[in-house]
């Protein structure tokens, strides 16, 4: 007879399911799994919301009038959150947007060694095997400011979206953040 400690037992949760199948509970997977979705407009640091046009290929943070964002094309947000194994990582989510009949989903490519945003036609995956171009962390953008996050991009640790004065757009972008404690206004978005 071994004497045993309760830290050296495993305990797994099980559930009978239909057709008495057995089912384990809290056991990590190694897909994304979507688990609830939210709907919100996104805007920068100066109360501008982010406007999509596909068609021009841009997204960019614009002034809109009450009856512009009423007809909401292009700036009323599906905000995909995914349940996730490493939540120090931040809450992993994906940004779609319905334009007339369409819906386009947000990515980052790489274009002549550079990072873009860009946002194709499709649907997001309710599950995500691996490492994915759509995926972003969300995080509170400063311990103080719980209303307005940062979003970082994540294939590549310290790229976040941001905006960019381009001509007379504000050009969503992926920005590099220089240090870890930096606070860039750029990078701020709020829901």
């Amino acid at each position: 007879r071994v004497k045993m400690s309760a830290e050296e037992i495993l305990v797994c949760a099980v559930k009978l399911g239909k057709n008495f199948c057995l089912y384990f509970d809290e056991l990590e997977c190694d897909a994304l799994c979507k688990e609830k979705s939210l709907y919100r407009v996104l805007r920068n640091v100066n109360s501008q919301l982010l406007v999509v046009r596909p068609d021009l290929n841009v997204a960019a943070f614009e002034d809109v009038t009450d009856q512009e964002m009423k007809s909401g094309q292009g700036m009323h947000f599906t905000i995909h959150c995914y349940k996730t194994t490493t939540p120090a990582a931040g809450l992993p989510v994906a940004f779609s947007v319905q334009i007339e009949d369409k819906s386009y989903y947000m990515c980052c490519e790489k274009e002549r060694g550079e990072m873009i945003v860009r946002f194709r036609e499709g649907e997001v995956p309710k599950e995500i095997p691996g490492e994915s171009n759509i995926i972003f962390f969300k995080k509170t953008f400063t311990s103080c400011c719980s209303r307005a996050f940062k979003f970082e991009y994540s294939l590549e640790e310290g790229m976040f979206l941001a905006f960019e004065q381009e001509g007379y757009l504000r050009k969503l972008i992926l920005k590099k953040q220089s240090r870890k404690d930096e606070v860039d206004e750029t990078m701020k978005i709020s829901l």
